[in-house]
């Protein structure tokens, strides 16, 4: 299971999700400058950081490297979920206090993600079917298998 993600490694992160095509340390650097001061060594060591993590992969540009995220924002933000959920010693309760927080628009995109979901789901097996013979009543069901006749 992923940690969560440090201030700057999350700054970092969302620009490469946002962007979702290859980016360098440049383009990530000139964003964040707009917010706040950093230095260019800052940047790539945040971004080969991410990389050693498994967070981009990187490919050679010239004598640069174009990072790529690995994995989605919400592929993230549902692992952190999962991980939370299962430390959890009452996982019922944990989910009943976290439903308490969400807003109407949380409830109903949870709501359309259970419907999707549901849609995936595989039905459970039908039992097999009973041959001419056997009887339709279980045994120790309390039936004589005389019923009807």
């Amino acid at each position: 299971m992923p940690r969560q993600l440090g201030e700057l490694e999350d700054a970092v992160m969302t620009r490469v999700w946002q962007w979702n095509r290859p980016v360098t340390v440049r383009e990530v650097l000139e964003d964040l400058q707009q917010e706040r001061s950093i230095a260019y060594t800052t940047v790539m060591t945040v971004m080969d950081n991410l990389h050693q993590k498994g967070w981009v992969r990187r490919e050679v540009d010239g004598r640069a490297y174009r990072y790529t995220a690995v994995s989605t924002r919400a592929a993230y933000s549902a692992a952190l979920m999962n991980e939370a959920w299962s430390q959890s010693d009452n996982p019922a309760s944990a989910l009943v206090a976290f439903f308490g927080m969400m807003s109407s628009e949380q409830r109903e995109a949870l709501s359309d993600a259970i419907r999707i979901v549901g849609h995936n789901v595989p039905e459970a097996p039908a039992p097999p079917a009973e041959s001419a013979g056997e009887r339709t009543t279980g045994e120790g069901d309390g039936g004589t298998g005389d019923e009807g006749r």
